[in-house]
């Protein structure tokens, strides 16, 4: 009998809803955290609009957050090899002002 033991050999099947498909547009992130979760509010500012909504939320374990990280250099990477570089632009951050309570433990 096979050892399904190892995460690595293990086959997971994700199923991926047309809704979430979609996809949620936004320009704007906000993190926070505790002791326990990292906290990601995914938010579209719109200009000239004084008021902006959190359109989606993530928790994530410190654990997962700090693959998410590793993954997302992976991938940005890999995205300027294949289109060139990504330039920093020098935009004013928004006020951040939001409403969101502040992380605590």
């Amino acid at each position: 009998m096979a050892d399904n033991k190892n995460p690595q050999q293990a086959a997971i099947n994700i199923e991926l809803s047309e809704e979430v498909a979609e996809g949620i547009y936004s320009n704007l992130a906000i993190i926070s955290h505790s002791n326990a979760e990292f906290v990601v509010d995914f938010i579209r500012l719109m200009p000239n609009v004084p008021k902006a909504k959190v359109k989606s939320r993530i928790i994530l374990t410190p654990q997962h957050a700090k693959r998410l990280l590793y993954a997302l250099k992976d991938n940005l990477q890999k995205y300027e090899m294949q289109f060139g570089k990504i330039e920093d632009v020098d935009t004013p951050v928004p006020p951040m002002n939001f409403g969101t309570p502040t992380a605590q433990a």
